[in-house]
């Protein structure tokens, strides 16, 4: 029956491309997701390295503002206080990031649900088997 066999053949062909045009929205939604990361973290990397300039800057002139106001009599302690401030915000930062880092991206979390999703449609669409 040839009928049977095209009518058949037909329908594998069209799930065949159903799944393969499923299969290239969620690249695309990868892809898109990953372009606005990209984007996010070149902004958060450019605006980092302005603010971490300007707050060198600001701390350089502070510690020669205190360093200068202090000068007759404690330039030493003025010296010896200001390291200790900037290593006790140096090393407080450092655990900051190093827990920021330790956290979990949530990275393709719109395209892995999408995924998900579109496997729990297809084993609940199976076909079923009625005694």
């Amino acid at each position: 029956m040839p009928g049977e066999n095209a009518g058949l053949f037909g329908q594998l062909q069209q799930s065949l491309g159903t799944v393969i045009e499923l299969l290239r929205v969620r690249l695309a939604l990868l892809g898109t997701e990953l372009g606005l990361e990209k984007q996010r973290l070149a902004a958060g990397l450019f605006w980092g390295a302005a603010a971490l300039m300007s707050l060198t800057l600001a701390a350089a002139l502070f510690c020669g503002f205190v360093i200068l106001l202090l000068w007759d009599g404690y330039r030493l302690a003025a010296v010896g206080v200001l390291v200790l401030l900037f290593l006790g915000c140096g090393v407080f930062l450092l655990q900051v990031a190093q827990r920021r880092l330790g956290t979990e991206s949530n990275l393709f979390s719109t395209s892995l649900a999408e995924l998900e999703r579109d496997r729990a449609s297809f084993t609940s669409d199976a076909p079923h088997e009625h005694p």
